[in-house]
């Protein structure tokens, strides 16, 4: 239905936004306790369990209703594990870099510089043969200069934390851009459940070979961690799959970005950050680059003459699965 498909399209990337935006205070508070594998070992594993369940409830929800139709396609599971591993290597490099930067930059300036992965998502498309337009350097122009001035203090020295944000920021866009790719083969739930499993499994090797783990610092920030493997991983990241399956991408990222916005909020409201003069400049540039990065300038997508919208609650065979048609 209509109202369904704005929810999904809207509102999920905006409560993605905000779920990511605030999760960055509870990762904050989780480094005074637990080194960066640590945490994202044990983030993961929660969200795997959380979709997990939700993977296993839909399955057979779909099985009820649609019976033998449900039964996913024999090459279904290969694609699920390859983007599996794809989005969950990706997902585990941006974690640990984010999770590392955290250490020394505030959660403000880091959902700020994490953002940038909204110019640079374009930027990687070239190799993919998607055309960049004028607007799209012209915001790179923009967010270079944002970012001088959010990271670059006396001396042109930026701090490490602001570096390990923006690798991480790099890793974001590669994952968004699998995202994009596999949504078009697979369930999103269970994509996401696959992709938190190998980010567990990845994050526990780290976490065992670089880092001394211990109960009674996982315990000091259980609560932090509850809700990032829960909500910030478990709910937001499944938000974002579902949202860009077969929706206008520039839109969806637009209201991704918005995760900058509530960091800087909930950094403000509930750490005591403080930004100078100079900083929040630099936000605002970064963020005037991300909105005019995502305006399709002068680009406008019609039907086909004679091709219809698509059909309202009919059975169609997607990523091997039945699923049901909205509008």
């Amino acid at each position: 239905m209509q109202k369904t498909r704005f929810i999904r399209q809207n509102v999920f990337p905006i409560l993605a936004a905000f779920i990511w935006g605030t999760a960055f205070v509870a990762q904050s508070v989780s480094t005074e306790f637990v080194q960066p594998f640590t945490f994202n070992a044990a983030r993961f594993f929660i969200a795997f369990v959380f979709t997990l369940g939700l993977a296993v409830l839909f399955r057979a929800r779909r099985k009820r209703d649609f019976g033998e139709q449900a039964k996913p396609q024999p090459h279904y599971r290969r694609e699920l594990l390859v983007s599996g591993l794809c989005c969950g290597a990706a997902l585990t490099l941006g974690n640990n870099l984010q999770q590392r930067g955290l250490e020394t930059t505030t959660s403000g300036k880091a959902g700020f510089i994490t953002a940038l992965y909204i110019v640079i998502v374009p930027i990687l498309g070239i190799f993919l043969k998607k055309k960049v337009g004028k607007g799209i350097w012209a915001s790179v122009a923009l967010a270079v200069v944002g970012l001088y001035f959010l990271c670059i203090r006396e001396g042109f020295a930026i701090s490490e934390g602001d570096f390990f944000m923006f690798l991480c920021s790099l890793c974001f866009s590669a994952h968004i851009l699998m995202i994009d790719h596999f949504t078009e083969k697979v369930d999103g739930v269970e994509l996401s459940c696959a992709q938190f499993l190998v980010a567990a499994v990845f994050s526990a090797v780290g976490m065992l070979a670089a880092e001394q783990p211990s109960w009674e610092a996982l315990q000091a920030c259980v609560w932090p961690i509850l809700y990032v493997g829960i909500f910030s991983s478990g709910v937001a990241y499944t938000l974002q799959i579902l949202a860009q399956r077969d929706s206008n991408p520039t839109v969806v990222s637009l209201l991704l970005s918005l995760e900058a916005v509530f960091a800087v909020l909930a950094g403000a409201l509930l750490l005591g950050d403080r930004m100078s003069g100079r900083e929040y400049f630099g936000c605002g540039l970064m963020l005037t680059a991300v909105v005019l990065a995502q305006i399709p300038w002068g680009a406008k997508k019609t039907l086909p003459a004679g091709e219809p919208e698509k059909a309202t609650a009919l059975p169609t065979e997607e990523n091997g699965q039945t699923r049901i048609q909205e509008d």
